[in-house]
């Protein structure tokens, strides 16, 4: 017999992560994945500053290390940042001492209280661990940038025809990434300017205790 329902020990971790944030009903908080890199993160700052737009780059600690010059532009053009581990790890093949210690490595280097698993994948029992230090941020729009089958007119669709009011929208400011968001991600800026949008950064310091509504 086949079983659709989700165990309830995975439900109820994944109740416990951040999917969007209620606020301001004309408020969307976009995010970029698997930064800094050289040529990419600096043209997404550009493109962020001319909307006068706010995100949140979720970055790996091994790309600060090579890039710590990039890095710092992030946090100098006054966006907001989170860890996103030092090597990327996929959270199901890892034990939780050692998804940890990668977490703590990437902390060295990326002061935040903010903390995205790759690829989304995550175990209850790192669930746990990591939220007694973070506030685990996922997305309830994902752009699927990375994917070199799909058209950055599909990537920028993914977007539009799925923000709405709180959503929490995934790009990525890697080399991977590139040609599908530099088509995208000026589309989608304009699209959620002529929306009455206003794009807004989910503090580095952690979610405060009032202002929002997580879901």
């Amino acid at each position: 017999m086949l079983i659709v329902r989700t165990p309830s020990i995975l439900t109820r971790a994944l109740s416990r992560m951040t999917w969007d944030l209620s606020g301001d009903e004309r408020e969307v908080y976009l995010t970029f994945d698997d930064g800094p890199t050289p040529v990419v993160t600096p043209w997404v700052l550009d493109r962020l500053e001319e909307a006068k737009a706010q995100a949140t780059f979720f970055c790996l600690g091994r790309n600060v290390d090579k890039y710590p010059e990039i890095y710092n532009q992030i946090l100098a053009a006054g966006q907001s940042v989170g860890n996103h581990s030092y090597s990327h790890l996929k959270g199901f093949r890892s034990s939780i001492k050692r998804y940890m210690d990668d977490i703590h490595l990437a902390s060295g280097m990326i002061d935040s209280k903010l903390f995205r698993p790759p690829y989304g994948r995550i175990l209850p029992g790192q669930v746990k661990a990591v939220m007694a230090e973070y506030d685990i941020i996922m997305w309830n729009v994902l752009s699927i940038d990375y994917n070199s089958r799909l058209s950055g007119n599909r990537v920028l669709k993914n977007v539009t025809r799925n923000v709405k009011p709180g959503s929490i929208i995934v790009f990525h400011d890697s080399d991977k990434a590139s040609d599908n968001l530099y088509y995208a991600l000026p589309r989608a800026l304009e699209f959620l300017q002529e929306k009455g949008y206003s794009m807004r950064s989910i503090p580095s310091s952690g979610l405060p205790k009032t202002g929002y509504t997580v879901n």
